[in-house]
């Protein structure tokens, strides 16, 4: 059981990953997240009513799938085989959270100024929740996938698309992270 909990090497995962693409590239699957909620909304009847919603989703039941054990995997991770004393977070990340007065996380990995209950207590930070929701919502339908389907599944398929869309989520980041964050925050 202490294998399991440990930290592992991100050649394990990056491996794996690998494999599952293999897999996925020979069955003549594409892998992807967000993909799977035109899927949920096709289940619901949507389809009659909005054009883009209209489409076999029983075809990507596999994908379906691959959420729900992700969802699964995170809850057993999470909460029987974590072990959060493993995983530092560099002192200067705590430090720049500090000058935005957002307290260093306690035996998690996430903030609970950020990721905990207290958020739906505050109007702004729900307002950010809301924008940050659409705009992630907008910003995967505008470039044809979400940050798994292009760079792992668009990337390992050697689709030039995807290239362009993994350096623009990274850009992206790099924005948010260095500029917007602190306007937001400070």
């Amino acid at each position: 059981m202490e294998f399991i909990t440990q930290t592992w090497h991100w050649s394990i995962s990056g491996f794996l990953i690998g494999v599952v693409m293999l897999l996925l590239i020979y069955f003549g699957k594409a892998f992807g997240m967000s993909s799977n909620l035109r899927s949920l909304c096709a289940m619901t009847g949507v389809g009659k009513h909005v054009s883009f919603f209209n489409w076999d989703w029983k075809s990507q039941r596999w994908n379906l799938a691959v959420v729900a054990g992700a969802m699964l995997g995170g809850f057993v991770a999470t909460h029987y085989l974590s072990d959060a004393s493993n995983v530092d977070i560099n002192p200067k990340t705590i430090e720049q959270l500090a000058s935005f007065g957002i307290d260093a996380p306690e035996g998690k990995l996430m903030p609970n100024a950020m990721f905990g209950n207290e958020v739906f207590q505050s109007p702004k930070m729900i307002f950010i929740l809301l924008i940050g929701g659409i705009l992630i919502g907008f910003g995967s339908r505008y470039a044809g996938g979400c940050t798994s389907g292009h760079a792992i599944s668009g990337l390992s398929n050697l689709q030039m698309p995807s290239l362009k869309a993994v350096m623009g989520f990274f850009i992206g980041g790099l924005i948010m992270a260095h500029f917007i964050f602190p306007l937001i925050f400070n």
